[in-house]
């Protein structure tokens, strides 16, 4: 049997067919689960036998941690989310088991998804894109997640942003936000938006309150992986401040100690 859920609304659309599933005792490995459209397989073209119908009874506290795991962009998630909604409902599984390996497993990537969100609301940079004669300003912003978080991450810039209009695409999926309103699509044009005149602003000011003195550079890594590097226009500096640290730090202590000189890339034009 095979269920084919939206890009959209995936978690929503998962969840009622596994309320589907359990009245109708269809044991859970005789669905194949995917995302969009995808070709019939011939072979699972027949309906599963039905076994005893479950009903679904799980705690906030398991349905949230579910739903969080469900973002994960591993392709068995539903499958084995199907599996341990059923378990926990039975009383077969304690939501919070580490010693259960499916539940354990779903755990981490529950905490995955976490960080991810984390670092998104973090690395999200915006860059302005107000139309001539515009009476509200407008922004635009690329972000690569790991996982599949936009629909879950953007309320957050749709609570802090409301005043302004703005999009963030990532490969996938594409929130937008316009007088107050969220809207999630599927991503069109998969690339960043053109940098604006405040980016070199941006640049000089992250280079002035750098404080070499409390360089950490694996905590500074571990805190923004460098994998975000390429979509924030201060990265591009990290290196030759770090190069540059020793000898500020030097400087401080001795005004004679010449202060090293800081390359900055000139702004690029609007494409």
């Amino acid at each position: 049997m095979q269920i084919a859920l939206p890009r959209i609304g995936t978690v929503a659309a998962w969840r009622q067919e596994v309320r589907r599933l359990a009245a109708a005792g269809i044991d859970p490995a005789a669905v194949i689960w995917s995302v969009g459209e995808t070709a019939p397989d011939l072979f699972a073209a027949a309906p599963p036998a039905a076994g005893p119908s479950t009903q679904l009874m799980l705690s906030r506290e398991a349905v949230e941690g579910i739903e969080m795991a469900l973002l994960h962009n591993d392709p068995e998630r539903f499958a084995r989310a199907h599996a341990l909604v059923l378990r926990l409902s039975r009383r077969e599984l304690r939501w919070g088991d580490r010693s259960d390996p499916a539940l354990r497993r779903l755990l981490d990537q529950q905490k995955a998804v976490g960080r991810d969100i984390h670092k998104m609301h973090g690395f999200v940079r915006f860059r302005e894109v107000t139309p001539p004669g515009a009476n509200r300003r407008a922004f635009a912003a690329w972000f690569e997640p790991d996982h599949h978080i936009l629909e879950a991450a953007a309320p957050f810039f749709a609570r802090r942003f409301g005043d302004m209009d703005w999009l963030i695409a990532t490969p996938t999926l594409t929130a937008r936000c316009e007088a107050g309103a969220l809207q999630i699509a599927e991503t069109a044009a998969r690339q960043p938006p053109p940098q604006d005149a405040t980016e070199e602003l941006w640049r000089v000011y992250f280079a002035a309150i750098f404080n070499p003195a409390r360089l950490m550079v694996t905590a500074m890594k571990s805190h923004m992986p460098q994998k975000y590097w390429k979509n924030l226009p201060e990265a591009d500096l990290i290196p030759g401040l770090i190069r540059a640290a020793e000898t500020r730090v030097r400087a401080m202590h001795d005004p004679n100690t010449p202060a090293p000189r800081l390359r900055r890339r000139a702004p690029a034009g609007r494409g």
